[in-house]
């Protein structure tokens, strides 16, 4: 028998046997397959939302520790620095622009930055506001908050579900800023002389 002909009757006997698998076989088989593609991406897509949350949690708590750094500096209305004393929003200010991330001197225009989270979904490093946005702070854990209250005091910290639970207003989730590593190794550029060569002298 000759290759040719063995060829043709495999053709043949793969088509019989096509013809006779149930339409419902290969639906099935088409259903199982966008199944399992549907649940890979949906594994995906798990896995990136936990690495930003640890992302965001590591960065939450770096920045809380930074601030209780700035424990008893006094208020002073208009103040952003340790030296001149903070404000409010001065405070929350002065501690976000240590990790790259610029706020305005306004408690009413923090509330346009980042994402709303729920008062139960909190973490170390969001910011919290009260009296109708009038006053903002920095959440800490544990129900707590750490701020510059009002003139008289210093940067202290403070219960949540004391007496500024009737005044809070909500809270914001500031991004952890992407830092981009730089390599110890250069990327050389392909050398492309050799291949401009060659197509120098293609013939015509």
């Amino acid at each position: 028998m000759s290759g040719r002909l063995r060829l043709s009757l495999l053709v043949l006997t793969l088509l019989w046997l096509v013809a006779l698998t149930p339409a419902s076989v290969f639906a099935a088989r088409a259903k199982a397959h966008r199944a399992h593609r549907a649940s890979k991406a949906l594994r995906s897509r798990r896995a990136i939302a936990a690495r930003q949350l640890t992302r965001s949690s590591v960065f939450g708590e770096r920045v809380v520790r930074y601030a209780r750094e700035l424990l008893g500096v006094p208020y002073v209305y208009g103040g952003s620095s340790p030296s001149s004393g903070f404000d409010c929003s001065g405070f929350v200010r002065f501690v976000y622009q240590r990790f790259g991330i610029t706020l305005p001197h306004s408690s009413y225009a923090d509330f346009d930055f980042g994402r709303g989270v729920s008062r139960k979904a909190l973490q170390p490093g969001d910011l919290v506001f009260f009296h109708g946005l009038g006053h903002v702070g920095l959440y800490i854990g544990g129900g707590r908050f750490i701020h510059a209250p009002h003139s008289g005091t210093t940067v202290e910290v403070d219960s949540l579900n004391g007496w500024y639970s009737g005044v809070y207003d909500g809270a914001r989730r500031l991004a952890a800023p992407v830092l981009h590593r730089r390599h110890g190794k250069s990327v050389k550029p392909r050398n492309l002389a050799p291949l401009a060569r060659w197509l120098l002298v293609l013939p015509s």
